[in-house]
């Protein structure tokens, strides 16, 4: 658990370190603004990215002008893994709803240790797993519970991440998650308040009760996260008995990263978090 938390991505953390050495010069850790968009549906990924504790949605755009969000990533997992599939375009749209800190590598980057690495291929099929966990629970939950059964549970997954009951959430993307106007929104919200799950909503942020919010959510919440738990577990993934280094990536000595205006991002060096982790 140490080591997991001082890597702050668990999919890392749980890689053995002789895999994990392949990636570690060329990870970069950055900080991410709420709403910036990583990656639009269609275009090419240019960064594949290992949240920790950053939020992001992975988002359907609708010929509407409606989006929906699918599932979201967290320290469980990454964003823009699917590239390793030989899709260079992302078939949704990556957008950070929490703001955080991330680990970032270049997809040819990440390819070149993938194809030296079964390690790392493994640890990219159970994430794959992950992926079509939440898919498959999100859309049975989505025709099978209520609007409030399932912002409820949506809550849930957020404070998992977040580890505060205060969480920074707009109605905008209230309204994402769920796939519903903002007027049900409202009325869902109200209903959550009413029974104490919600203590206060304000424009940015929701306060939360969890054990009421527990009690508001349907049994998706508890069964999907119990399998993602068991897919990304580091067991399931070390060949030996260490995952990575505590300290995190060496410092690189590839030239700055840069990502046009997409990303509002602070690159800071990995020698500076291993040096704090002391």
């Amino acid at each position: 658990m140490e080591r997991r938390s001082s890597i702050g991505n668990r999919l890392l953390a749980a890689l053995p370190p002789a895999d994990f050495d392949l990636l570690a010069p060329h990870l970069r850790k950055v900080s991410l603004e709420r709403d910036a968009v990583l990656v639009r549906s269609g275009d090419l990924v240019e960064q594949i990215y290992f949240p920790c504790t950053a939020l992001i949605a992975f988002v359907m755009d609708m010929p509407n002008g409606q989006a929906v969000a699918t599932t979201m990533i967290g320290n469980e997992g990454a964003a823009g893994i699917l590239s390793t599939l030989r899709s260079i375009r992302s078939p949704m749209t990556a957008v950070v709803r929490v703001a955080g800190t991330t680990w970032q590598i270049s997809p040819a980057r990440f390819h070149a240790a993938l194809a030296h690495s079964h390690g790392l291929a493994s640890a990219v099929q159970l994430h794959m797993r992950s992926l079509l966990v939440q898919f498959q629970h999100i859309a049975a939950c989505n025709a099978l519970h209520s609007v409030e059964a399932r912002l409820a549970r949506w809550l849930l997954q957020v404070h998992d991440q977040i580890g505060d009951d205060t969480l920074p959430l707009t109605q905008e993307t209230l309204s994402e998650l769920l796939g519903v106007r903002r007027t049900t929104v409202t009325h869902v919200v109200h209903k959550l308040r009413a029974s104490g799950a919600i203590r206060s909503n304000r424009r940015s942020s929701i306060e939360v009760d969890r054990p009421r919010l527990e009690t508001a959510a349907c049994e998706c919440y508890e069964i999907m996260r119990g399998r993602i738990d068991r897919i990304v577990s580091a067991e399931g993934l070390r060949s030996s008995g260490h995952g990575a280094p505590p300290h995190g990536p060496r410092r690189s000595h590839a030239g700055p990263w840069t990502n046009g205006d997409k990303v509002h991002a602070h690159t800071r060096g990995a020698g500076a978090e291993r040096s704090r982790s002391h």
